[in-house]
């Protein structure tokens, strides 16, 4: 069965490129690497397909508002190159505060945005010249210097609220999910999946140890970090079963930041959204994830002590040599 690994903002550099090295010798599907404030996305991609040369290797996201469509087309053909053609291009619009604090653009209509990102990008992946003319954006002859690996380089796309999600089933390759309770996430899959299939990839917060309580601990702490800054993520949740458990977290993270509100996740939200605990157990709960409907999931690391150690028992977890 397909399985794959989202290496993240948790790590160094060397970290993630160490862990890809470990990757290539197993059946991974894909190897995602997130772009926050940290390491930049494409260079990345880069040198993780040097060092797995197997795996599909993919974006999980690139934002649509801190580079422009040629950019991210040129960027995604050049990795694609690279790659040999192992690319698959996640995008997604972020959240307001990073966009307008850390970027300095404007959070605006973000679905259709999307919408002409992914025609423009096709458009100039295709080897066209592109005239056009959108609400968004507005391009004269450009064409791509270098020939793309590809013509058409898979586009998923990271998709929360319903607009999006409905977008991604009409225009993307696949979706990415995060952060969707399993019950919900079962009702849209097959709501979905009836209009038109797509590849259906969901990152799921994981963490593996030998002591159950110590990756119990750590993954709370992650999903508690994402509740209290990610809006987008605590609204959806409240909306969908965790009215009362996010205000609470959100709350004690307004009094105290992180120090202790993890500790109010209660074990119905932990299993719903997360795997965590010894090897057996957290085999036991993805099983619960894949009878979703997810055709890929995308186990991301949360490391307990040395990270090394900790990610050769991830891997012995999940994946098969």
């Amino acid at each position: 069965m397909r399985v794959a690994y989202s290496l993240g903002s948790l790590l160094t550099i060397n970290q993630v490129l160490e862990c890809s090295e470990i990757l290539s010798h197993t059946n991974t599907d894909t190897i995602w690497i997130p772009e926050t404030w940290g390491m930049e996305n494409f260079s990345m991609l880069c040198m993780v397909s040097q060092k797995a040369s197997k795996p599909k290797i993919g974006s999980s996201i690139i934002n649509i508002y801190s580079r422009s469509p040629s950019a991210i087309a040129m960027g995604a053909a050049t990795v694609d190159t690279l790659s040999n053609g192992r690319l698959i291009l996640g995008l997604g619009t972020s959240s307001a505060p990073i966009v307008e604090d850390f970027h300095g653009y404007k959070f605006e209509n973000p679905v259709l945005r999307m919408k002409e990102y992914i025609e423009i990008i096709r458009l100039t992946l295709s080897g066209k010249q592109v005239n056009y003319s959108g609400k968004s954006f507005q391009l004269k002859n450009f064409t791509l210097l270098i020939k793309p690996q590809r013509e058409k380089i898979p586009i998923y796309l990271a998709a929360v609220n319903q607009k999006m999600v409905d977008l991604a089933w009409e225009i993307s390759d696949g979706v990415i999910f995060y952060l969707r309770p399993l019950n919900e996430m079962k009702k849209t899959i097959q709501k979905m999946q009836s209009k038109r299939k797509i590849d259906i990839t969901c990152q799921i917060i994981s963490c593996v140890s030998h002591d159950s309580e110590i990756a119990i601990t750590r993954a709370k702490q992650t999903l508690a970090f994402y509740i209290s800054v990610g809006k987008v993520y605590r609204e959806f949740l409240s909306k969908n079963g965790f009215q009362t458990e996010t205000k609470n977290i959100f709350d004690e993270f307004k009094i105290s930041g992180f120090k202790s509100n993890h500790q109010l996740i209660p074990d119905s939200m932990l299993k719903s959204l997360t795997i965590a605990g010894t090897p057996e157990q957290c085999l036991t709960q993805l099983q619960k994830f894949r009878e979703t409907g997810i055709d890929l999931p995308t186990m991301q690391f949360n490391p307990v002590g040395d990270v090394m150690d900790s990610f050769k028992l991830f891997t012995e977890t999940f994946s098969e040599k």
